[in-house]
């Protein structure tokens, strides 16, 4: 029969609401999702996933990607968008939060070449015993595991252009796996510290509504945002979705535009970086509204809400766009890249975050939730180790994408070279180790390289690794 209007779209986002709900029940009842504090939109969507795969409903992976991929842009749009606060001296000096914001950048530095360095190897060793993989395959796991599914998603598509059939499915696996390693081995890295004591402004225990997820009936009026216009003209959030769907048709054409005359193979890739470009343009847009002296109508508190709702789409979206039939054929490559991934970028931060100056043990954590999964995970393990942000890493993070764009920018780029350029797997190895080598120069001539302290200040164990 056909139908008198298009559905498919719709029954795809109401799908994933729909697993999203799931997700709440499922972390309010179970308290294995508790312990580790999942994210709704992780257990829905890989429920979600599981029922796609055993055909319990029949949609397209391919719509779920799109959802993940424009639902990213979305969510980036909107932080440029966001007005930030201004420091609290309560919270150091700014030269302080600068400096610590530094360190989690150049952290990047060292936490994607050593991903990158171990896929690129992994390629290689699967290749002397037969089986030939993409040379880019390994590449995916430090973009899975430093920038989240999204990006993820977009470096896929890009590779998927040159012949890579199933980088995207292999791109979110990785990116999955990122997040199993953010969760599994963050989340007792967390409940260690606060049992002993040694988070600053941390609790010894989390509180029910915490763990569960959902606040009590007490806390129902607690602000979302602030209306900036009558209802009666439009809605607030209308508003604030219409600011970023102007970026979003800007940033596109400006998109096609780049892509065209560019030569066609690196065309194809700037489509990868559409989020990036996203927000560098909303915060330009939001400049010029400053300027015109009309800031006042962008609501960082709706915007805050459109980027969260964005991120949980998109995650969601992520989970269900993974075809299990793929991730199968590939399993055995991407745990071997995945494993040892993700044990060494864990030791690489306890080294380098006992050395940090200041707050080492919050520090790390929060770096590891960023670089095994995304800045909202990373805001997760801070939330629990400082649930009121009494601590300076709150300002920190805001400061921290001014100085880790030119990594992130830098590393997509580099990671399209085996496509657009021909580089092949030993020079790709040799450029992550020059780069990694110019990082551990900057850190000694920061000083943000010193002498190894303690992360367990109140404990009686001084030693954790």
């Amino acid at each position: 029969m056909d139908l008198p209007f298009v559905f498919e779209p719709v029954l795809g986002f109401c799908t994933i609401g729909a697993f999203l709900v799931i997700g709440v029940v499922f972390r309010a009842h179970f308290r294995f999702f508790q312990y580790f504090l999942l994210p709704s939109c992780l257990i829905g969507g890989t429920l979600g996933c599981i029922c796609l795969n055993l055909k319990i409903f029949d949609l397209p992976f391919s719509l779920f990607e799109n959802f993940s991929y424009h639902f990213l842009n979305i969510a980036f749009i909107s932080v440029g968008l966001t007005r930030t606060k201004n420091p609290n001296k309560d919270h150091g000096t700014g030269k302080q939060i600068l400096k610590a914001s530094l360190w989690m950048a150049l952290m990047k530095g060292i936490t994607w070449p050593v991903q990158a360095i171990i896929g690129l190897c992994g390629v290689l060793v699967f290749g002397l015993f037969g089986k030939d993989l993409f040379p880019t395959f390994g590449l995916l796991a430090p973009i899975g595991f430093n920038e989240g599914p999204g990006q993820a998603l977009s470096i896929g598509k890009v590779y998927a252009e040159f012949g890579f059939e199933n980088a995207i499915t292999v791109g979110l696996s990785f990116a999955v796996m990122g997040y199993i390693f953010c969760f599994f081995l963050g989340m007792p890295l967390v409940r260690m510290a606060l049992n002993k004591g040694s988070a600053k402004h941390g609790k010894t225990s989390l509180s029910k509504d915490f763990l569960k997820g959902i606040l009590p009936k007490e806390k129902k009026d607690i602000k979302a945002g602030t209306l900036t216009f009558h209802t009666e003209n439009i809605d607030n959030l209308a508003f604030q979705l219409g600011l970023a769907g102007i970026i979003y048709i800007i940033t596109y054409f400006f998109c096609n535009s780049i892509a065209q005359m560019l030569p066609p193979a690196i065309g194809k890739a700037s489509w990868g970086f559409f989020f990036a470009i996203g927000m560098i343009i909303a915060v330009l847009f939001r400049l010029l509204m400053k300027k015109a002296k009309i800031e006042h109508l962008i609501d960082p508190g709706v915007q805050n809400r459109i980027t969260g709702f964005s991120i949980d789409i998109m995650i969601t979206a992520t989970l269900l766009a993974i075809n299990l039939g793929i991730v199968w054929k590939f399993i055995i490559p991407i745990l071997i890249i995945s494993i040892p991934s993700g044990i060494v970028t864990l030791l690489s931060l306890l080294y380098f975050g006992r050395r940090m100056h200041t707050m080492n043990l919050e520090h790390t954590i929060v770096t590891y939730g960023m670089y095994t999964g995304q800045m909202s995970t990373g805001l997760l393990l801070l939330r629990m180790l400082d649930p009121e942000f009494k601590s300076p890493l709150l300002l920190e993070l805001g400061a921290y994408p001014f100085f880790v764009f030119p990594f992130t920018a830098g590393f997509m780029v580099i990671a399209t070279l085996p496509v657009t350029l021909g580089y092949g797997i030993p020079l790709m190895i040799g450029i992550y180790a020059a780069i990694m080598l110019l990082v551990l120069i900057l850190l000694k001539i920061t000083k943000l390289w010193g002498p190894p302290k303690t992360f367990f200040e109140n404990s009686k164990n001084s030693d954790l690794i």
